[in-house]
């Protein structure tokens, strides 16, 4: 196992930042076979700074990388069918299963 000097919230920030690039590539790019070159583009560039571990170099090389993401995101993003906002997204759903008046709730006269 290596050590690392950088905590396990730094890495899952990480790798969330590089899934939404990703992500973000691919809401541009519909054919994967193109969005494969820019996936490995996108990784070229992380790995490139893999080895740094000045905090403020990493925290500037962050902060630019954030807002090249802002700058880049999609106007209108791919959200899958089934999931909140798609289009598929509660279109049937089961009706309440439920008594319509519960009568053992209701007072008595």
């Amino acid at each position: 196992m290596s050590s690392s000097t950088f905590s396990s919230a730094h890495r899952i920030y990480v790798k969330s930042l590089y899934k939404r690039y990703l992500t973000n590539a691919l809401d541009w790019t519909v054919r994967r076979d193109l969005w494969r070159a820019q996936a490995m583009q996108i990784r070229a560039e992380f790995e490139q700074n893999r080895n740094v571990h000045d905090p403020r170099a990493l925290a500037a090389i962050l902060e630019k990388a954030e807002a090249d993401l802002a700058n880049k995101k999609h106007p209108d993003p791919y959200i899958s069918p089934l999931f909140p906002g798609g289009t598929k997204w509660e279109r049937n759903t089961p009706p309440f299963m439920g008594p319509l008046y519960d009568h053992e709730a209701a007072p008595h006269h």
